[in-house]
Formats: structure tokens, sequence, C-alpha cells
């Protein structure tokens, strides 16, 4: 029975998952550690990665779910990509790197810009105040159009480069070819018309940028090329296996995550968190589109409106943090997992509303305030514990996804008719399904597989395999 293999490079882990396609069974995982930021010389804010070892990563992940295959490895009918969006990095014609991989916590877009203001509000102010009408999304720091930006400011954009993401970077290796996009990872770029779903010439004129830096595009599920001799070699699967264009993570966390698109809403949280909720069309382009929300390309057609935070499980991997380095200052070292647990039973422990203690769990900004940050407000000597800090985090992220969720209603007319949860924050984090049910008003259904963009991402090679293409 035929397979179709999809990969996730996350921020923090890259997964590799095994379809069965007719019965949409997950017959293996396969897992490696995204490889950390390179913390060298880099200024604060900065997020840095080495593509080529986040590709030894994802080879590592293939090599296991392979492994796990067994005989049924050669079942295997195609392979197709997702990862984290808005980040890139620059390569030659030679497909070596000229930059590191820049990601989507980059904060550079704050830093200050030669003639005053950051180097945000300069871009911003070349691409004019309305752009976002075109785009979807407002520029934000981490965003590859303005990393592109500050690149060429500032002289450092070899003429030889090209731009990609790093799944694109990642297709090309795999086959050989030349970097490889789809409308969904390049809206991230903040550089895509999301209703012509090609890149937009005024935009990249007025940052000074060629559409010849940008990998072509092509959709989701189309042909990529075949996997090398030499990469077949390092993750296990026959040389020739076609691949396939992938897809970026939120999409494809939707695809695999939502039993029906239309009027459900999906919330997704892991390192940042995401509320996405499709719609069969964009809004028209004088709509009023709030600035925490972007319009994103869905793969075949069709968009996702999505409330993008960039915080999520970060925040509460921030109050980890603080009671590890509690325990340990106290010299009582306790495993990272002990915590997180012993955290989730307090937090239950505690009541609803935290005894008044209010979090806003922003601690990281937003996209559209980056230098805002979180609080505390409320404290008291009664809830002043362990308990009460961990709920009132939780408590504080469901309300600014519950905030928003309402945003998108406000922009589509009608609220969802069901609530999916899915990614880490969930699953490590029972109590979070809870309070959010709590805040919707709705049941929050799990899907049955944790893998979620992996899964999308399968599919889409599965569309391919079966028809060349992404579904109608």
């Amino acid at each position: 029975m035929p397979l179709t293999l999809g990969i996730d490079i996350g921020t923090t882990k890259t997964c590799a998952l095994a379809l069965e396609n007719e019965t949409g069974e997950v017959v293996a995982l396969g897992h490696a550690d995204t490889p950390s930021a390179d913390p060298g010389p880099l200024a604060v804010g900065r997020r840095e990665f080495d593509p080529d070892a986040m590709a030894e990563a994802a080879a590592s992940a293939l090599r296991r779910c392979v492994g796990r295959l067994g005989a049924r490895a050669g079942e295997v009918v195609g392979l197709a990509f997702t990862g984290q969006q808005h980040g890139g990095l620059l390569v030659d014609a030679d497909l070596r790197p000229l930059t590191p991989f820049i990601n989507w916590q980059d904060g550079r877009g704050g830093e200050p810009a030669p003639g005053g203001g950051t180097w945000l509000e300069s871009a911003d102010a070349r691409v004019g105040p309305e752009a976002w009408r075109v785009t979807g999304c407002r520029l934000a720091s981490g965003y590859l159009g303005l990393t592109l930006h500050w690149l060429v400011r500032r002289g450092s954009l070899p003429g030889c480069a090209r731009a990609c993401f790093i799944t694109d970077y990642l297709g090309a290796l795999l086959t050989g070819g030349e970097p490889v996009t789809d409308p969904t990872m390049a809206a991230s770029s903040g550089l895509l018309d999301v209703r012509r779903r090609a890149w937009s010439a005024p935009l990249l004129e007025a940052l000074g940028l060629s559409e010849g830096l940008l990998p072509p595009l092509r959709e989701a599920g189309e042909p990529l090329g075949s996997l090398t001799v030499e990469w077949a070699r390092r993750t296990g699967l026959p040389s020739g296996l076609p691949l396939f264009v992938g897809l970026g993570d939120n999409q494809a966390g939707f695809l695999g995550s939502v039993p029906s698109a239309n009027g459900s809403e999906l919330v997704n949280v892991g390192t940042g968190a995401q509320v996405a909720r499709w719609s069969a069309e964009p809004p028209p382009p004088e709509a009023d589109l709030p600035p925490e929300l972007e319009i994103r390309p869905y793969p075949g057609a069709g968009v996702l409106v999505v409330y993008a935070e960039v915080s999520g499980g970060r925040s509460y991997a921030a109050l980890h943090g603080l009671f590890r380095s509690l325990l340990e200052g106290f010299g009582v070292p306790v495993a990272k997992e002990q915590v997180y647990a012993r955290m989730a039973e307090l937090a239950a422990q505690a009541p609803p509303g935290a005894g008044g203690l209010l979090c806003d769990s922003r601690f990281a900004g937003t996209r559209s305030a980056p230098s805002h940050r979180g609080s505390l407000t409320g404290l008291s000597e009664a809830n002043l514990t362990a308990g009460h800090l961990a709920r009132a985090v939780l408590e504080g992220m469901a309300a600014s996804l519950h905030d928003g969720s309402s945003a998108i209603t406000r922009l589509v007319g009608h609220p969802p008719v069901s609530l999916i949860g899915a990614g880490n924050g969930f699953r490590r984090n029972p109590l979070l399904a809870q309070i959010l049910s709590e805040q919707f008003a709705l049941p929050v259904a799990l899907p049955p597989q944790s893998e979620e963009a992996a899964l999308g991402a399968a599919m889409a090679a599965g569309w391919g395999a079966a028809h060349g293409g992404p579904r109608a």
C-alpha cells in the first residue's frame, strides 16, 4: 500500500512521518533535535542557525523514520516538506549558504537604522502604509522581506545570491535542483501578492529587490525533482524517489489537524501560537485588517485568516526556566520534564482565575508591537505560589488566543463552529485545553496525531504522487 513521507523542520524539533494514504494511518515517525541557534558573537535578539546542521537533523529524522518502516520502506512513493515560516537564508548558484538561516524569532528589525528609526520602520516607510492590503500581512522582524531589506541597505547582499526558506533549501539539497517555494511559504516573507499568489513587483521595487533574488513559485504537491544518490545514502530512501513542493507549517498543521476546513478553527500552541480559520476567498482589499491578523494562502485554494502570537508556549517555558533556576540556586537540581510535570499538577490545583492573579503572557512582545512586554497584576500573599503563577500564565495565553479568535470573527462575520487544539502546548498541558474551552465556550478536540504539520506535508506528497499537483 503506497506510503508518503512528510518532514517538518520546526524551531526546536524536526520530525519525519510516514503516512499510509489510503487509510490515513501514520505508520512510522522519526525525530531529531533542530540545532540550536548559534550563540557566537551575536547581538542580543539575533536568531541565526547553521542551515547545513538543520539539513543533517532532517536527514537523521528521515533515517529513523525509514528504519522504523522496515520492509515497508519500499512502498514510499513521495516526500514533501514543511517547516517554520517567515525566516530565510541566502545561497549561491551552487547552493552554498552565504548567510546563516535567520529565523522568525530574529529581532534585528528593531535595531536602529541609519537616519533614525528602526529597520522595520525604514522598510515600512518604503513599502507604504497600505502594503498589507496586497500582502495580507504587515512586515515584522524575522520576516524574510525585512531581512533582505536589512542586507540591501547595509550593502551586504551578494550579487550572486538567491534567497530561500529552510524548506526550499532542504528540497534543493535533496534533489540537486534550485530552491523552489510555494505561495504559503512565500506569503510569510511579506512580499507576496496573496490574491494573485505571485511576488509583488511594486513591493520588491520599493525595497530595492529583484524577483530573480527570490525562489520561483509552484503550488504545494507539484513535482520538485528526484532524490539524489548522495541523499538516498544519507536518508536510507531509494535514489530517484519523487519529491514534491511543500508548504508552510501553519497551513500544513491546519491540513493535518482539521477534518473539515469549513467552520473549524485551529488553535496551535508550540513555541509560538496561532489561531487559524479557513475562508474560500480572501477579504476584499478594502477590508480593514487589524494589525494582529494575517491573510495566508492555503494550498490549492482559499486562505487562512490567522492570528499569530510570538510567545505561545515560549511564555510557559520562560516560567519553567524561572522555577528550574530557583531550584538549582537552592541546590536542588531537577530534570526539565519533572519541572514541567509538577507545574501542570500545581496549576490544576489552583482555582480558576488563579486567585485574582492576572497575567499578560506576551512576554516577547507581538509582531505588531515588538516592544510590548507581559505583566502580572493582582499579586497577593495568597496567590504568590507556583501553582497560581502557572495557572495565570496558561489563562493569559488562552485569553490572548480568544482575543485573536474574536478578531477573526469580526473580520469574516461568523464565529467558529468547532475548535481543534494542536501542538505540544496542548499535549503536555491538558489544563490548557480545559481553560481554552471555557474561554471559547466550545469543546476542544485534539487530533489523534501529534505531528500535525508533518502529517500535512505527507498529505501534500500524497496529492503529488496521485495527481501531480495540489488538491482541487
